[in-house]
C-alpha cells in the first residue's frame, strides 16, 4: 500500500502563499486520480482539488484562481500551490486517492496551514 506524507504547511499572513507537497512511497500515477483535502477546526473534512493520471485538474470553487494542483510522477510527488491565502483556508491539509471522503479508510498526518495576521 502506498504511504503518503504531507508537508509544507505553516503560518502565513492573509494574502501570502504556501506550497504543499505530498510524497508517496510508491507510484502516484497508478491511481486514476489523486486529491487534496482539508479540515478546518470544528468542521467536516472537505475536498479541495483533484489531478487525474492524465494531468486534468479540478479545484473547488472557493479556491479557484488561487490554488493550483500539480504532480511530478518522476518524484512520486503531488503539490498544491496556494496563493492569496485567506483565513478561511486555515486547516489541516491531506492528500489521498480521489475518492468520496466517507470511503477513505486511511489518512496521513496532514500538514497544518494557518492563515492569520
Amino acid at each position: 500500500q502506498v504511504q503518503l506524507v504531507e508537508s509544507g504547511g505553516g503560518l502565513v499572513q492573509p494574502g501570502g502563499s504556501l506550497r504543499l507537497s505530498c510524497t508517496a512511497s510508491g507510484s502516484i500515477s497508478s491511481p486514476n486520480a489523486m486529491a487534496w483535502y482539508r479540515q478546518a477546526p470544528g468542521k467536516e473534512r472537505e475536498w479541495v482539488a483533484t489531478i487525474t493520471r492524465y494531468g486534468t485538474t479540478t479545484v473547488r470553487d472557493s479556491v479557484k484562481g488561487r490554488f493550483t494542483i500539480s504532480r511530478d510522477n518522476a518524484k512520486n510527488t503531488m503539490y498544491l500551490q496556494m496563493n492569496s491565502l485567506k483565513p478561511e483556508d486555515t486547516g489541516v491539509y491531506y492528500c489521498n486517492t480521489n475518492l468520496p471522503i466517507s470511503t477513505i479508510r486511511a489518512w496521513g498526518q496532514g500538514t497544518q496551514v494557518t492563515v492569520s495576521s
